[in-house]
């Protein structure tokens, strides 16, 4: 399986606080069955001021210490972009990594703030789209405002937006609205992958068949391995050409 989503990087986010916790986040998404990942640190300015240098650095440190654990793991990085209006200036000077491409365009993963989704949004994903890159919102179903209204969403959706849900989410285990919003979703067609979003081993760890199982109950066992198998990989592979 492949994941798209997570933070696993060592010390520069929320995520793995050190290289120990990468290394022990890393056992168990090879004891679920991934294979690969893109790491996804936060960049969202004023808090976690990541730029591809720190995220490569940190990615560096990761696979040196997967080498020497004897870990089998395939890595990457991208970044988890917080919605602002300072990702312009990211985009305009090269400074956000995207999660791969996708017919011919640049997924970027999106994060609008939890508790709403900003007013106006669509305009600025639409900015994106003008330049070729596409994004991808990170887990909708737990943003507060898509909870409330997932008809939301659709804006996003008419524009081509790709969308990720956490596969934590479709298992319930962040609350029953949360799963709510993830099925329909699903039911609707309108998922393009699942992800972990994988921070700690306690809460949070990297995890991916309870939510693949959960979707197959909606859309049919083909159609959810897909989402963390064929689709990620159309998106991820130019990392791993």
């Amino acid at each position: 399986m492949i994941d798209l989503h997570n933070h696993l990087l060592p010390g520069i986010d929320d995520g793995a606080a050190d290289i120990e916790a990468s290394l022990a986040l890393a056992r168990l998404a090879v004891a679920e069955g991934i294979t690969h990942l893109v790491c996804t640190p936060h960049i969202h300015p004023g808090r976690y001021d990541n730029t591809p240098a720190t995220i490569d650095a940190a990615k560096q440190r990761f696979i040196t210490a997967l080498a020497e654990a004897n870990i089998d793991l395939q890595v990457a990085t991208a970044a988890e972009v917080r919605f602002g209006m300072e990702l312009m200036i990211g985009v305009g000077q090269r400074q956000v990594p995207f999660l791969g491409e996708w017919e011919g365009r640049q997924v970027m993963l999106l994060e609008f703030p939890h508790g709403e989704v900003p007013f106006g949004a669509e305009r600025l994903t639409q900015w994106l789209i003008d330049r070729d890159i596409l994004p991808m919102i990170a887990h909708p179903e737990r943003n507060k405002g898509i909870m409330r209204s997932p008809s939301r969403l659709k804006a996003f959706l008419d524009q081509g937006c790709l969308t990720q849900l956490t596969a934590a989410s479709v298992a319930g285990h962040f609350g029953e609205r949360a799963q709510e919003v993830a099925l329909e979703m699903l039911a609707q067609g309108c998922v393009t992958i699942l992800a972990s979003d994988a921070h700690n081993t306690e809460h949070r760890p990297p995890l991916l068949h309870g939510g693949v199982e959960a979707a197959a109950e909606v859309v049919g066992e083909a159609k959810a391995r897909a989402l963390v198998t064929e689709v990620p990989w159309k998106i991820a592979q130019v990392h791993f050409q």
